[in-house]
């Protein structure tokens, strides 16, 4: 195999979750108590858990198979609601760790949006990655029906957390 090849595989969409994961793995602990692990993660009924985890892998491990190319007007866009979605998601987040007890962080549409603003960057990726690697049908709305099951479980289990307080 070319090295051109290999550097080819290397580019795929699995480096746009790399910000994501990295914000999520530094300031997670920074978020107000009701976000963290032991609290979070406390007595979600396991079909809501399960499913959520399942989607989730799926949602992070297809990216490795989609190249990540920008030629097409589609991707271009996807490009720019990648970017929005991003900072609107970031900015979720923010939020809650710098005010904790404004009367939006405290609100049912405050809390939950470091779970539903993942929305827009996820369909980001997937108007990017319009294709796989390998010969599959594969279209890019699968990957956003993917990303809207997990986001379903996520935000469902984020509204439990949140009803408790």
């Amino acid at each position: 195999m070319k090295i051109e090849n290999i550097i080819g595989y290397l580019q795929n969409c699995i480096l746009l979750l790399i910000p994501i994961m990295l914000w999520n793995v530094i300031f997670a602990e920074q978020l107000p108590p009701a976000y963290l692990a032991e609290i979070f993660q406390k007595d979600i009924p396991p079909f809501i858990t399960g499913g959520e985890n399942f989607f989730r892998a799926l949602v992070f491990v297809l990216p490795v198979f989609m190249p990540l190319r920008i030629s097409t007007s589609t991707q271009k866009f996807g490009v720019s609601l990648y970017i929005l979605g991003v900072l609107i998601y970031f900015s979720s987040w923010l939020m809650q760790m710098y005010f904790p007890q404004s009367d939006w962080s405290l609100s049912a549409a405050g809390f939950l949006a470091p779970a539903y603003t993942a929305l827009i960057w996820l369909v980001g990726i997937g108007l990017i990655g319009r294709e796989l690697y390998f010969q599959a049908p594969y279209k890019e709305w699968f990957y956003m029906a993917l990303s809207t099951v997990f986001l379903a479980f996520h935000v469902s289990h984020t509204w439990i957390v949140y009803s408790r307080i």
